[in-house]
């Protein structure tokens, strides 16, 4: 009897030092057949509750030596006057997110192929994480090749390669007789995506467009052909031949599937407590707290749920509401065109810099491609 209470004391023991402390992240992740919720990895931490405080030690690069930065999103360059936007950092209400580390990150990604996969939003990140791994390794040998259909930064070093498919609606759009069709159960763009490490996907802001930068002139489903229909209708249509195609074609085994959350604007100002007909246009300082005025985003449950029903493995990069909190981090007026006004996209330095920042928390709290 003895032996055996010895036994059982060591058994606590050992139970309690794989305890997790209050320091480990957790991540919103959606397993099969679970709904798509916080998942308590490590701890109860939820990476994308929090909210922005001032950090004197940021940004993380100087645009300036990011030479491969668009025009569009490189607003110190294009004379933006103010600098308090770049001093923030986003913080985790119940844990601190590890410090980006490059290094560590390209050596746990070594040897591998990643894959930012939708619109030009998934290009703000992937420049956005080009530039935070170049500004750590400045003397590493970078090459760039812009040719052909995928954009590519290679770093040889750690035989790390970051691409870029540009593909807003991640469904097919094609020129038809009729005139372009945007086919919402057709997804012959996937054959483009296999063979890769890690994708990393995102659409929704072409999804509303309408007049002339609208890119499609009919919708079809199916055997039906519309000439337009409700938008987040046909998003979720969208959404659903996506989730259907990783189903199918990724092997979790091989393959880590992340879904880049809702990336929101600010062109309605009353969404935040402001007059009615402001924007992002002149805002200096993000939102303080860690909620947004104007509730959440209706895409987003839309993902939520598509994710949900789901039977392969895929990380929500649940961006949503700490980029609704950054009103003041849009090009506005210093994008590629000084005449708009765009409140869509992200200075870079800025914003993606963050959802990058937590891409790397996530992998370094689910030890993913360890360090070697």
């Amino acid at each position: 009897m003895e032996v055996w209470n010895k036994l059982a004391y060591i058994a606590v023991l050992f139970m309690m030092s794989f305890r997790p402390s209050s320091s480990d992240i957790a991540v919103l992740q959606h397993h099969p057949n679970d709904v798509v919720e916080s998942q308590h990895a490590m701890s109860s931490c939820n990476l994308f509750q929090g909210s922005w405080i001032y950090d004197e030690s940021y940004p993380i690069y100087n645009s300036s030596v990011c030479s491969f930065i668009d025009k569009e999103f490189d607003c110190q360059g294009n004379g933006r006057p103010d600098k308090l936007y770049l001093k923030y950092r986003w913080k985790p209400s119940a844990c601190e997110m590890p410090k980006f580390d490059a290094r560590d990150l390209l050596r746990r990604l070594k040897g591998k192929k990643l894959m930012f996969v939708g619109d030009s939003l998934s290009l703000n990140q992937w420049q956005s994480l080009t530039c935070m791994l170049h500004a750590a390794l400045p003397q590493s040998n970078l090459t760039i090749q812009r040719k052909g259909a995928f954009p590519t930064f290679n770093f040889p070093e750690f035989n790390v390669s970051l691409m870029l498919c540009r593909t807003p609606f991640l469904v097919d759009l094609v020129t038809e007789k009729i005139g372009r069709v945007l086919k919402l159960d057709s997804i012959q763009n996937g054959n483009s995506w296999k063979g890769y490490d890690m994708l990393i996907f995102n659409t929704w802001h072409w999804w509303l467009h309408k007049g002339s930068s609208q890119p499609w002139d009919y919708i079809q489903k199916g055997d039906q052909v519309y000439k337009d229909m409700d938008r987040m209708v046909a998003f979720e249509e969208g959404l659903k031949t996506w989730s259907k195609w990783v189903d199918s074609n990724v092997d979790p085994s091989k393959t880590k599937v992340f879904f880049q959350g809702i990336s929101p604007t600010h062109y309605r100002g009353e969404e935040w407590n402001a007059s009615k007909g402001m924007s992002c246009k002149g805002e200096t300082q993000p939102l303080a707290g860690s909620t947004y005025p104007g509730g959440p985003h209706p895409a987003t449950a839309v993902v939520k749920e598509v994710l949900s029903n789901m039977s392969k493995p895929v990380t929500l990069l649940d961006i949503t509401t700490l980029s609704q909190l950054r009103k003041d981090s849009h090009p506005s007026l210093y994008g590629d065109d000084a005449t708009g006004n765009d409140c869509s996209h992200w200075c870079l330095a800025g914003v993606p810099d963050t959802w990058n920042h937590l891409l790397y928390a996530i992998l370094v709290s689910q030890g993913k491609s360890k360090p070697m």
